[in-house]
C-alpha cells in the first residue's frame, strides 16, 4: 500500500495500477530521496515524466512544490493518477497528461526544478529521456534530477554534477544536480 508519507496530504493512500506494466517506488526509496530533497522542494516546479500512480509528483506537492506536471502513457495509468490528485486535494496544482515521454520532451518548452525519471526497467527509455533533457536544457540552474533504475549503471549525465548513487532495495537511486559543488 502507497500513501504519502508527509504534508498537506500526509497519509492519504495512493491507488496504484494492477498487474505488472507499473512498478511504482518502494515506501523505503520514496522517503530516502525525499528526505534528500526536503530543502529543495518549496515552491518548485516538478516533472514526473514516467507517472505511474503519480506519487513521485504527489508527494513533492504535499510537500510545497508549486506545480507538478505527471506524464504517462498508459490511458490507465493517467486515471489512476487523476484520481490520485483527486484524493489527495492537490489536482489543481496538477498538469497530468497521457503522452509518450518522447513526444512530451521534445514537445514542451517547460523547465522544471526537480525531475523524477523512473520508467519501466530493462528499456533504454532512462538514457533517452536523459539525453533529451539535457539537449533542451529542460533543468533549472540548481534543479534535481531523480533517477530510478533496476541496474547499476548511470546515464550520461554532461554537465550535470553526481550528487549520490545507491541502491535502494532492487532500485539503483541516482541524484544530479546542475550547479558546481563548491
Amino acid at each position: 500500500m502507497m500513501r504519502i508519507i508527509t504534508g498537506t496530504a500526509r497519509g492519504t493512500k495512493l491507488v496504484t495500477l494492477e498487474g505488472e506494466a507499473t512498478r511504482p517506488t518502494s515506501e523505503r526509496t520514496k522517503e530516502s530521496v525525499f528526505s534528500m530533497l526536503q530543502f529543495d522542494i518549496e515552491g518548485r516546479r516538478v516533472l514526473d515524466l514516467f507517472g505511474g500512480s503519480g506519487q513521485m509528483g504527489l508527494e513533492a506537492l504535499s510537500r510545497g512544490a508549486a506545480s507538478a506536471t505527471i506524464v504517462d502513457q498508459s490511458a490507465d495509468a493517467v486515471k489512476i493518477i487523476k484520481a490520485n490528485a483527486q484524493k489527495t486535494k492537490l489536482f489543481d496544482r496538477c498538469v497530468i497528461l497521457t503522452k509518450d515521454y518522447k513526444a512530451y520532451l521534445k514537445g514542451t518548452k517547460e523547465k522544471f526544478d526537480i525531475i523524477f525519471l523512473d520508467p519501466p526497467y530493462d528499456t533504454n527509455m532512462l538514457s533517452e529521456a536523459m539525453r533529451i533533457i539535457l539537449d533542451r536544457d529542460m533543468l533549472n540552474y540548481q534543479g534535481t534530477i531523480v533517477l530510478e533504475s533496476g541496474n547499476d549503471d548511470i546515464p550520461e549525465y554532461g554537465e550535470l554534477t553526481l550528487r549520490r548513487h545507491y541502491k535502494s532495495g532492487r532500485a539503483y537511486v541516482t541524484v544530479l544536480t546542475n550547479e558546481v559543488e563548491e
